[in-house]
């Protein structure tokens, strides 16, 4: 018996065979269903194309970032940004409290409340008035505030030296209590600022006086309710901050007797 083997003509040759090509107009409409990751992907990349080095929306970004702050600094005045990082003790001190000039006794209040704005919280204040027979002291009243520590030079509420030192190794609070008496067409000043400090059981990490669970047994891991943390036992007072209320003192004194200065863009 002969067996035959199958010639190769007998299969189809999947090389030989001819693929006709697809009318362009057939592709055109079939694009998006036969590769729609394209479309998608392109959406994706748009925003990094954009926003890349050499694209022109990247130089447009960075040259809105850089020169934005550098036209509104100087708009703005350098001189708000320093007085807001400024805390130095005036050289010369002047009396409190001090006599300030003949004014109107709305604008001389709300001098004041500007000022002691920018160092503490106003807790309660009643205007002065010095019109005709009405006559009345005004006094000023701001909330208890932990002193600013190194690490916050852009509060004011503790002067340049020892007195941000201090707060910055001790539980320091202060608050300001300002009076402003009419003399005649003029006014009296007058600024306190009263300095505590916190008294505790003990110091922060001590452990003198601390309850201590007992080891000698099985640990239990129950909650047994001891509080490491040093509780307030109170304030001492340490009197008066002086050189803050002589700051306070020459800004509301300056700015009820000086003129404003020019700035750019100022009308």
């Amino acid at each position: 018996m002969t067996l035959s083997l199958p010639r190769r003509s007998d299969f189809c040759d999947v090389r030989s065979t001819i693929v006709a090509p697809r009318p362009e107009s057939y592709c055109l409409a079939n694009q998006h269903a036969e590769f729609p990751h394209r479309t998608q992907r392109q959406w994706l990349l748009l925003p990094s194309r954009l926003l890349s080095r050499r694209s022109l929306g990247f130089r447009v970004l960075s040259w809105v970032v850089v020169g934005v702050p550098l036209v509104l600094v100087p708009g703005v005045g350098c001189s708000s940004l320093l007085y807001r990082f400024s805390t130095v003790t005036p050289p010369t001190c002047v009396a409190n409290p001090i006599s300030l000039p003949p004014a109107e006794d709305n604008f001389v209040w709300l001098q004041v409340v500007d000022v002691v704005d920018d160092f503490f919280h106003i807790r309660s204040e009643q205007p002065v008035q010095n019109r005709g027979d009405i006559i009345l002291d005004g006094r000023l009243e701001t909330s208890y505030l932990a002193g600013a520590s190194l690490g916050e030079p852009w509060r004011k509420d503790s002067t340049s030296g020892f007195e941000r030192l201090q707060s910055t190794l001790q539980s320091i609070r202060r608050r300001a209590i300002v009076t402003v008496r009419p003399q005649g067409a003029g006014y009296e000043l007058e600024v306190v600022v009263q300095k505590e400090l916190e008294d505790t059981d003990r110091s922060q990490f001590a452990t003198e006086g601390a309850a201590a669970p007992r080891r000698e047994v099985t640990i239990n891991r129950t909650d047994d309710g001891i509080d490491d943390t040093p509780r307030t036992l109170g304030w001492i007072s340490l009197g008066r901050d002086a050189t803050l209320e002589q700051v306070i003192l020459q800004d509301i004194l300056g700015r009820v007797t000086k003129p404003d200065g020019k700035r750019l863009l100022h009308r």
